[in-house]
């Protein structure tokens, strides 16, 4: 698996085929980022929902939280979550986010994950709420965490990014239908991430 670096501030468009990714390693300022952890850790109402996996019941691995401009239910992996509303930091970092990409977002769904044993498997965001080619936006805060993604087709086609404190990711074009991402487990011991993943519902 190919590793994928930004060299400071610069921000990462590599050259994959079938989709877009844009990588912004330093979207917040360290101090901002700091502030709007601590803030958002206190703030949301985290929970953890039960999750389906071939027929068995789990928890899942890391806290959640859907918050939203619509009174409308999001569905994913099974899961129906009905959405809090925007706060005020939600609603300045989307306008933030809108500066450099401009879609009219209009949910974000938080995730919390409190060490190395949570995570996110294999997955596209690709309900059809969100529409076609739809645009992911991820703000990552608090510890570093490797995003993977691969080609559903092209099985050479598989990297690695560090998401660090005050970034920002977007997927766009046809990333959704083409490939995949997760956030792996590790043994390592790690502090805890919190990550916003803004999209357009329809």
């Amino acid at each position: 698996m190919v590793e994928l670096l930004s060299q400071g501030k610069k921000i990462l468009n590599p050259k994959i085929i079938d989709g877009e990714l844009y990588y912004y390693p330093e979207f917040l300022s360290k101090k901002i980022s700091d502030k709007l952890f601590i803030k958002l850790k206190k703030s949301i109402p985290w929970k953890q929902d039960l999750i389906k996996v071939f027929g068995k019941i789990y928890q899942q691995p890391r806290l959640t939280s859907l918050h939203s401009t619509l009174k409308k239910n999001y569905t994913y992996s099974s899961i129906t979550m009905k959405p809090h509303l925007m706060t005020n930091e939600l609603t300045t970092l989307m306008n933030q986010i809108k500066k450099i990409n401009n879609t009219n977002f209009n949910t974000v769904l938080l995730n919390l994950y409190r060490d190395g044993s949570d995570s996110n498997g294999w997955h596209a965001d690709n309900e059809k709420e969100l529409g076609k080619n739809p645009v992911i936006a991820s703000v990552s805060l608090g510890q570093p965490r490797y995003f993977h993604i691969k080609h559903r087709k092209q099985k050479n086609h598989r990297f690695k990014l560090r998401l660090d404190h005050g970034s920002l990711l977007i997927m766009a074009g046809s990333m959704q239908h083409d490939w995949l991402h997760m956030i792996p487990k590790t043994k390592r011991i790690l502090n805890e991430r919190i990550n916003l993943t803004y999209r357009k519902l329809i």
